[in-house]
Parts: C-alpha cells; sequence; structure tokens
C-alpha cells in the first residue's frame, strides 16, 4: 500500500538534501522572524523546536569532546612530530595569538545577549584567578563517568588528554576503534546538526518574540562583527606577522594567493576536509616539498583551528558580559588556553566549535544548561561565523606550511596557473 508515495518520498528527500545547508539555514532564519511577525503568540510548538535542537546539542557535546580530545592525541604517532617541528609551532602560536586577540576585541567591543539576563542570579562567579584555578582542578579530577553525565567539559578535557596519551602505545588495531568511536559520534552530531534550519527558526522565533523583540537581532549582529573583525584581522596582520618573523620577508604574496586559492573556496564548502585537496595542489603550486604538504596538510586540518579559537574566546566572553561576570585577566587568559586546546579537537564537524563553548564557560562557572543557549545563538550566526571560520582556518595551513619552508610566494609563471 505504500509503493505509491515512495517515489514520492524519495523526491522530496532527495530535494532536500540538493538544496545546501546554509541555504536551509537562512530560510529556518526568515521563517522564524516572519512567524514571530505574523503570529507571536505561540508559547509552546515554534519555541519547542529551539528548545529541542538546544536539548539534542547538550545530550551529546559532552561525549563528543572526551572522544575528539582522545582520538585526536592518540591518532598522531610520535614520529610525526619529528619533521614538523616548525609548521606545529606556527600552528599553536597561531592559535594563541588569534584567542588573545578575540579576548582583546571582547573588552573593547563588549556582546551581550538578552536571552541570559535572566540568568546572572543563578551563577556564583569565582572570585579571582586562585579561585578559578582551583575549581579547574577540582573538575578536572572529576570521575569520567560523572564528568559525561554532568557535562564537566573540564574533566572530559582532562580525562581525555589521559585517555589520548595511554593510546597512543596501545595496539593499530585499539586505535582505529578509537577513531571509529570518534568518527560515529561525529556522525551522531551531524545528525543532529541537519535540523538546524528548524532549530534555528526556533530559537529566532523565541528571541523575537522574548523581552527586547527584534532587538536581540542587533546583539547577534554586533557579536557576528567582533567575530568576523577579529577573524579578518587574523588572517591580514597576525599571521603576515607570523610568516614575517619567520622568513623576513613580505609575507603578503603569500596571504594573498592562499586567501585567493584557498580561503575563497574552504567559505563556500564550510569543510577544512574538503578543502584539502585544494591545499594540496595550492602548496604543489608555491613549490613546497611534497614530503612536508603530504603531511601538513592533513595535520592542519585537524589541528590549526585559529578560527575556532577566536569564536570560542568571543561567544564566552559575551555570556560573561551578559551574567555581570567579573573576570581578571589571568583567569581570561586560562581560557584562551583552553579554547586553543579546545580547538585542535573540533575538525569534522560543521560548528564544532560552537559545540565546546561550554568548556570555556564552565571556567568562568557558568553552567550547562546557560552554555547551551550561547551554542545555540552560535547557530543562528553560524551563517556567516562558520564559512569565515573555515576560510581562515583552511588557508592558514598553506600559509604556515609555506613560510616553514621559506616561500612566501608561487614561482614565475605558476601564480595565474
Amino acid at each position: 500500500m505504500s509503493e505509491p508515495n515512495q517515489p514520492q518520498t524519495s523526491a522530496l528527500a532527495a530535494l532536500y538534501h540538493k538544496v545546501p545547508f546554509i541555504l536551509q539555514v537562512v530560510i529556518g532564519l526568515i521563517v522564524g522572524i516572519l512567524l514571530a511577525l505574523v503570529y507571536p503568540s505561540d508559547s509552546t510548538v515554534i519555541p519547542f523546536f529551539g528548545t529541542l535542537f538546544v536539548s539534542a546539542l547538550k545530550a551529546i557535546a559532552p561525549l563528543l569532546v572526551f572522544v575528539l580530545v582522545a582520538a585526536a592525541i592518540a591518532r598522531h604517532s610520535k614520529g610525526t612530530r619529528t619533521n614538523m617541528k616548525p609548521i606545529l609551532a606556527m600552528y599553536f602560536i597561531s592559535m594563541a595569538l588569534a584567542s588573545l586577540l578575540a579576548l582583546i576585541m571582547s573588552y573593547i567591543f563588549p556582546s551581550s545577549f538578552n536571552e541570559l539576563t535572566g540568568a546572572s542570579s543563578e551563577i556564583t562567579p569565582p572570585q579571582g584567578i586562585s579561585e578559578v584555578l582551583l575549581n579547574f582542578l577540582r573538575q578536572a579530577v572529576d570521575n569520567p563517568v560523572n564528568a559525561l553525565l554532568t557535562g564537566n567539559y573540564v574533566g572530559l578535557l582532562f580525562w581525555g588528554i589521559i585517555f589520548g596519551l595511554l593510546f597512543r602505545s596501545t595496539h593499530d588495531h585499539t586505535k582505529q576503534v578509537l577513531d571509529d568511536l570518534a568518527g560515529t559520534v561525529g556522525g551522531a552530531v551531524r545528525i543532529v546538526i541537519r535540523f538546524a534550519p528548524l532549530g534555528v527558526m526556533g530559537l529566532v522565533y523565541s528571541s523575537c518574540t522574548a523581552d527586547g523583540g527584534f532587538g536581540n537581532l542587533l546583539n547577534y549582529l554586533h557579536v557576528l562583527l567582533v567575530l568576523l573583525s577579529t577573524m579578518i584581522l587574523v588572517a591580514v596582520v597576525v599571521n603576515p606577522l607570523l610568516v614575517f618573523a619567520v622568513t623576513r620577508r613580505n609575507p603578503y604574496p603569500l596571504i594573498g594567493t592562499c586567501l585567493l586559492h584557498s580561503a575563497i573556496t574552504a567559505f563556500f564548502t564550510r569543510s577544512s576536509a574538503a578543502n584539502i585537496p585544494v591545499n594540496l595542489q595550492l602548496c604543489e603550486r608555491l613549490g613546497i616539498p611534497r614530503e612536508t604538504y603530504s603531511i601538513s596538510i592533513p595535520l592542519g586540518c585537524t589541528i590549526n583551528m585559529c578560527g575556532a579559537a577566536v569564536t570560542i574566546v568571543v561567544m564566552t566572553m559575551a555570556a560573561v558580559a551578559t551574567l555581570g561576570i567579573e573576570t581578571d585577566f589571568f583567569s581570561a587568559l586560562l581560557m584562551c588556553i583552553a579554547a586553543v586546546l579546545c580547538a585542535c579537537g573540533t575538525s569534522g564537524i560543521a560548528g564544532g566549535s560552537l559545540m565546546l563553548i561550554p568548556l570555556a564557560c564552565s571556567i568562568f562557572g557558568i553552567g550547562n544548561d546557560i552554555a547551551m543557549q550561547v551554542v545555540g545563538i552560535g547557530f543562528i550566526i553560524g551563517v556567516l561565523q562558520d564559512s569565515t571560520e573555515t576560510a581562515l582556518n583552511s588557508s592558514s595551513d598553506v600559509v604556515f606550511t609555506a613560510a616553514a619552508c621559506g616561500i612566501t610566494k608561487a614561482p614565475e609563471g605558476k601564480e595565474a596557473a
């Protein structure tokens, strides 16, 4: 009896998958705004889509953090680092500088989220760096099972690092099991994220019909501008300075080539992994030794995440500012270090940097429930944020690989190839 409907269902599914995901999110954003204008009195059905989406993210995120961190550390053999020290050093220095710049931008142009203002009474912020460090250590040694159940991201990060280091000395088949588990959890996250258009619709509707109304969208625009401005500064100021420090030559021919031939493609694909073939071809065009870029580009796709570090810091500081939490420089610096460590585990997951915001928030005593609301806001602005983040991450892989090899421009005749 169901056979006549099967072709129609398959056609609808095929049509759904043909529509680019970013366009689906934009449609969800527009529909949420239109529904808030036409039918602003619904307090159950439409907002439920947003609540359900955030709840699903909250359920899977702790497991994702633990597995990704452990797998990222376990999959790299000790010998891999030997010939990659200059490139790895540039990867991590860039992420550290990007997170510091994001922190400075957050202080100069503070953002806020009106949805979180009511939760400020529930927060007991730590008093000074000493309490932050003590809380950090207490959370780090929490029972790993309890950390998974309660969303203790500091504990998950700590045990993920420990398990990852121990897995490095295990049999290759054991490492493969861990890799497969990471892929499985990542697949579950991707399934949840496929429903982001409906989640964004519900979240935008709730924002537009809550206290502050459509003015809440201006807050989203503000934090988006801070994010994009910071990432652009990293691409055209921080990275060139780092390249100049290594090569002592004008870095902008290399920066321009990588932005033109790598960043633009990555912006539209929104996937560092999908951009690997583009980066490999660009490395060959630049004359980089194959034995170097064949390792550094896939490795960079995994751990070089300066854009993710920017996202984690800016979004966390926006939550901190909204909740009125007083922060000293050293506490914020600790959060930046956590952002760099977290950023290394975001590869392969669309919106992966957003999923790790709760870990940074926990340093300031912000609970998982509130932090996941920030994640939901991140998906609303992710239309541009995630694309720009991917463009920065992926193009930087080529920039630092070339700089480490002393190359700042393509050989004659290959520039326009």
